[in-house]
This record gives structure tokens, sequence and C-alpha cells, in this order.
């Protein structure tokens, strides 16, 4: 049997030859273990456990900011359980920077069907590290300086038995056929809790707390008929993020809404499918103005607070690019398949099961503010237009996109829908 990850592997290796993905590889959820059907029913049905697979692949590339870099990552999938898997991955560069990601994810746990538990590590070091820092003023100063990063985050995830969850955590994560607006039979609605610790050390004199950690609530209702693939349907979410008072960084919260949905559209002679994809992102910081006895603001750590610019979210810019107390995000796409489709006959290509590929045409229009006001957020928005190519490859979509902005034009490599 091919293991579906060697396409996460092709694309690890692409997203870092961006040069920008080091820092943000290991929040992308790669490791997340997509279910074959067959195997998960056959599983539940003898109470068997599907053998693991294992698969692994070096890399070599060179950047700007990295030199020649090498290093491997590998897999093991059905690691225990068969809906759980390890995923990790390592690099080294001729300058001295170095990369390691690590996580365990979607274990179970006796008795309790339901839920569903993760773990994750990443640790980085950066000598010609790229991080746009908020000033006095409130805006960002691009700093080229070296960086040292880490994060830890343990979850657990609870699917309520209702909707398409009613016959546990493992069962939800298959695709979805009959959909309704009513969360009670139709959707998978979920409560995670997530323990986190961040920390960011640079080279350069700064104001921002170096560390900073506190938990994280998640409410979540995805009611699409399937992830990689939505044609109908959508999924709202809602984040409560706290961090706690530290010896260097005081306490604060954040708050973070995403609508998305998605309508079918006929097809024609060239498209066999075609779908537009709307999705709304809000965030706001609540304890922006609140200070403690020593006048220090309960403000997040710019790269642990609201922000856009990345893979996801207004692709147009850097990773991070703007950051403040508040955020707001539209975003578009239209989503076609033609019914031409030679990938699986293509070289490399041909090793794997490639059923679709997507062509897909995207605006996004957000900004930041250090107001939470319809007036300032929609003031001055900063926008993105780009177009890319997306397939899917033993069930993990990988994309190719590039977006334009006004500052810039970035090229993105990333495997998953941005939504």
């Amino acid at each position: 049997m091919k293991s579906s990850y060697k396409t996460i592997f092709a694309s690890v290796s692409l997203c870092l030859l961006t040069a920008t993905a080091a820092p943000v590889l290991a929040q992308t959820g790669l490791a997340q273990a997509q279910l074959d059907q067959t195997q998960l029913e056959q599983a539940a049905a003898t109470n068997a456990k599907s053998p693991p697979e294992f698969a692994a692949v070096p890399f070599v590339f060179s950047s700007e900011n990295l030199s020649t870099a090498f290093g491997g990552a590998g897999v093991i999938k059905h690691a225990g359980q068969v809906q759980a898997s390890i995923f990790g991955i390592g690099l080294y560069s001729s300058n001295d920077s170095y990369v390691t990601y690590l996580s365990a994810n979607n274990y179970q746990l006796p008795g309790l069907e339901q839920w569903l538990f993760s773990a994750e590590t990443y640790q980085a070091h950066f000598t010609e590290g790229v991080y746009y820092l908020p000033d006095n003023k409130g805006q960002e100063q691009r700093a080229i300086t070296t960086g040292d990063e880490s994060f830890t985050k343990l979850h657990a995830r609870y699917v309520l038995p209702i909707g398409h969850g009613i016959h546990g955590a493992a069962p939800s994560m298959l695709p979805q056929t009959d959909i309704s607006w009513d969360p009670r039979v139709s959707g998978v609605s979920s409560v995670k809790l997530t323990a986190f610790t961040r920390a960011q050390q640079l080279g350069i004199e700064s104001m921002i707390p170096e560390r900073t950690q506190g938990a994280e609530l998640l409410l979540n209702w995805d009611n699409r008929d399937q992830a990689n693939n939505s044609t109908q349907g959508g999924e709202t979410s809602f984040t409560l993020r706290h961090g706690f008072e530290g010896r260097d960084a005081p306490s604060w919260t954040t708050w973070e809404l995403e609508q998305s949905a998605f309508f079918s559209l006929s097809s024609n002679e060239l498209f066999r499918q075609q779908v537009m994809a709307l999705n709304l992102y809000l965030a706001d910081t609540p304890s922006w103005n609140d200070t403690d006895n020593q006048g220090q603001a309960h403000r997040p750590p710019y790269y642990a607070g609201i922000g856009l610019g990345g893979f996801d979210r207004l692709r147009g810019y850097s990773a991070k690019r703007f950051s403040g107390r508040s955020a707001l995000l539209y975003s578009m796409e239209y989503r076609v398949q033609p019914h031409w489709q030679p990938l699986q006959h293509w070289p490399v290509f041909e090793w794997y099961q490639v059923p679709w590929w997507q062509w897909v045409a995207f605006a996004e229009a957000g900004q930041v503010s250090d107001e939470f006001s319809a007036a300032s957020l929609h003031q001055d928005m900063h926008w993105t237009l780009g177009t890319g190519v997306r397939f899917e490859v033993e069930s993990i979509v990988v994309r190719a996109e590039i977006a334009k902005s006004q500052e810039s034009t970035q090229f993105w490599v990333m495997v998953s829908q941005p939504f």
C-alpha cells in the first residue's frame, strides 16, 4: 500500500524552498492523519488495529536566509491506533540555523470514545531570520536578525455525540454526504482545550516579552461535506485564548471568529465542478487597553497575538506582516475542476492516486487595527489577488499559488485548503 504521506514530504521540501516557510511549517497541522474509510470501517467492525506505516524522505535546498540546508522528515501512520499518527521533521543549514518539529496526533484513551488527544513541539534557530516588529507607533518594522523560536501545545478535543459525531470521535473524521443546517443531525460539533507555551528570543534589543504561556478554548462546528474538496455546507469556529501572567509578560486575552460557506455551481463543458467559497475572519484583543499597577498593558507579544499575512490569511504579504489589537479579513475563492485531468499520467504523479486537480482564483481584503471598530477595520484595507493550482494526492491537498498585493508578490507551496 502506498503511503499518503509521501506527498506531505514533497510539499515540506517545497515549503522550505520558499524561504519563508521554515518558521510557519510547524503550525500547519501537516501530521493530521488522513483516514481511509475502508480501513476505519474494517477496524471498527473487527476491533482490530491497522498495522503502522512508516515513511521518510531526505531533502536539501538553498535559500537566501538559510543558505544551503539539509534534513529529513518522517511519519508513522496508524501509530498504535487507526486514526493516530506521529510526524517529525528536522533540518540544519550551512549558516548554523536549524528547525525541529515533532507531533503525536489524534490518540484515544480507553473508554473515551468522544475524545482525541494530540501534542506538538517546535524548536528553531535562525541566524538570518526575517521579522516584522511593531514599534511605539503601532507600525511594523522589518528586521533581519538571529532568532530562537519554540512552542509546545497539548490538545484535548471532545466531539459532541450529535450529528456526524454520534458514533464517536474517530468515525467523525470521515466525509459526510447529507448536509443540513441543524447541528443536531449534521456536521461535527466539538470543543478543544489547548495548553500552550511560546517563546521568541531575538538578537536585537526589544521590549517584546520573550515568553508567553496560556490556554485556549475552541468551539467548532464543521458542517462541510468534506474537508479536502468542500462543495457545500460551511464551518464555524470561535477561539478564546488567554495568556497567563509571567515573569516578563502580563496576562492577555484574545478571541477569533471564523465562518466559511461553500456553494456548488452548475457544471459545464469545461468544468465538471464549480464552487464559490467564502470566508470571514474577525479577531480582537479585549484586554488591549487594560493595564496593571505598573502601567503595563495586557497585550500579547506580536508573535502570539492577532495578525494577518502568510499562506492562509492575506496571502500577498509575508507571514505575520501586520499585527495589532484586532483584525478583519474577507476571502473569496472561485474553485473549478476541469474535465481534463492529465496529472495521473505525468512522471512522479503516476506513482500516486490523483483523483482531481483544481484551478483557483481568489481575492482577499483585510485590515489590522489598534481599535476594535467597524470604521477602523474597514479603513484603507490591504488587498490580495491571486491564482493557484491545487490537487489531491493520496488524500492530501497540495496547493501552489501566487498572490499579489500592494507591497509584494508572494509564492506559496503548502498543504491543505486555506479554509
